[in-house]
């Protein structure tokens, strides 16, 4: 097991709470004897005062506050390396986002050793990557970063452009033509039109008689 390359030496430090003593009760499972089987090494098994409060509101859980008691009472703020025993699932989701920590648990009358999350997953490469890279070489990946807008997160920052001032429209500077001017070229084209042009009548010669066509 991998248990030692994340700082966790014997004994080993287990939390307990309530939900799993239940659980350990209901499957015949002797806690103080399995559990160093299977983590294969010393433990020293503890709760907190809050997993003790818990069970005293409940009378159904009895049993499992009998066997609680029975271990040593830390406080949250320890500094050694806790594995976490429980069966509820709210502290389960809770714990997965917190580097570093390992979750027990019962299934099928089985304890079980739960995966690492991502969070420590992701943990353990940052870290790795870390030890690899030089103080040097990390600065002159950041200034890198900064060259390129990318940010911490590796997403990248586009720069905010500044509105350029744009100059008008040089259609809309253009003087409005003058009403007088549509007149003229309305008197133009009236000009233009061919008239029509007026002919005088011949004169028709009767015998000694003149006459006008038209006109007798």
């Amino acid at each position: 097991m991998k248990i030692k390359r994340q700082n966790f030496r014997e004994p080993f430090q287990i939390l307990i709470d309530g939900t799993f003593c239940q659980a350990a009760l209901k499957n015949k499972i002797q806690i103080k004897e399995q559990m160093p089987k299977y983590l294969m090494g010393e433990v020293q098994l503890c709760t907190t005062n809050c997993a003790l409060k818990e069970l005293e509101s409940t009378k159904d859980l009895y049993g499992a506050k009998l066997i609680l008691q029975r271990y040593q009472v830390r406080n949250w703020t320890n500094p050694h390396h806790y594995f976490v025993v429980t069966q509820d699932q709210e502290v389960t989701s809770g714990l997965k986002k917190i580097p570093g920590v390992l979750l027990l648990y019962i299934i099928l009358n089985t304890i079980v050793l739960d995966k690492p999350s991502l969070c420590s997953v992701n943990h353990v490469q940052a870290v790795a990557l870390r030890e690899m890279v030089t103080p040097a070489q990390q600065q002159s990946i950041n200034n890198l970063k900064e060259v390129q807008g990318i940010g911490q997160d590796g997403e990248r920052q586009g720069k905010k452009r500044k509105r350029k001032i744009s100059n008008p429209n040089p259609l809309s500077c253009l003087k409005k033509k003058k009403q007088t001017q549509l007149l003229k070229t309305e008197d133009k084209k009236k000009i233009r039109q061919r008239s029509i042009p007026k002919t005088n009548p011949k004169p028709l010669v009767v015998g000694r008689d003149v006459c006008f066509e038209g006109r007798i």
